[in-house]
């Protein structure tokens, strides 16, 4: 990992806003020694890995090829997926894409977004799916209504009129026709559905509470499970 992922590691910790100090503590390492990985004079052990993935959201995958995760397209998937639908729940909605990514990879070997999806209780999530949520928000992209159902708050996410006139640049014609075809496989279907389906794929069983989600661990699912 000499030098060829230095510059990939520094980039991913400072857009995560993480200290070089704070994550050398988290790394059960001393500053200078996380300086020397950052600077390409000192390789990682697998241990060492493990924890970085983990801290920064990043994959071997990304490792390996250098690339940060399309923040921007992912927020775009998110307006696909709210300009074909009357409301969807947060929670659906993540869940929506999540399958368009691993759905992509399934096909393509690569996600549509490179975002890494992490293992919680009404995961798999990116770390950064409720910020951006927030973002889009406060951009006045997006509209959400807060009702209360039986005692629970629910959001109910809808794209604003403004936005709907703006055209979604990162996203190619195919790209759109999977999400389109993702959201009529699950558009009558109940949250929970579609919470119990992800659920029950491989890269959520496969791994541990809270750790990033292997995207290859889809291609061994069969067609009709993938979405």
């Amino acid at each position: 990992m000499i030098n060829k992922y230095a510059s990939f590691i520094k980039d991913v910790r400072i857009k995560r806003k993480i200290s070089q100090s704070d994550l050398a503590e988290k790394l059960g390492i001393s500053r200078p020694s996380y300086i020397a990985i950052e600077q390409g004079k000192r390789d990682l052990t697998l241990g060492e890995f493990k924890k970085l993935s983990n801290i920064l959201g990043i994959s071997f995958e990304e490792l390996q090829s250098g690339e940060f995760p399309n923040y921007e397209k992912y927020k775009e998937m998110i307006l696909a997926f709210l300009r074909i639908a009357k409301g969807i729940t947060k929670t659906k909605l993540a869940k929506l894409v999540y399958l368009s990514d691993f759905a992509w990879f399934y096909d393509n070997l690569k996600s549509m977004s490179g975002m890494q999806y992490r293992k919680i209780k009404y995961g798999p999530v990116p770390d950064v799916y409720f910020r951006a949520i927030d973002e889009l928000e406060d951009e006045g992209k997006i509209v959400i209504d807060r009702k209360a159902v039986d005692g629970k708050q629910m959001l109910i996410i809808n794209e604003s009129d403004g936005n709907k006139r703006q055209k979604l640049n990162t996203l190619s014609d195919k790209e759109t026709g999977l999400i389109k075809k993702i959201y009529e496989r699950w558009k009558t279907k109940k949250t929970a559905e579609i919470v119990n389906f992800t659920h029950n794929q491989l890269p959520y069983l496969m791994a541990d509470d809270e750790e990033i989600i292997s995207y290859a661990l889809i291609t061994q699912e069969d067609p009709h499970e993938v979405y």
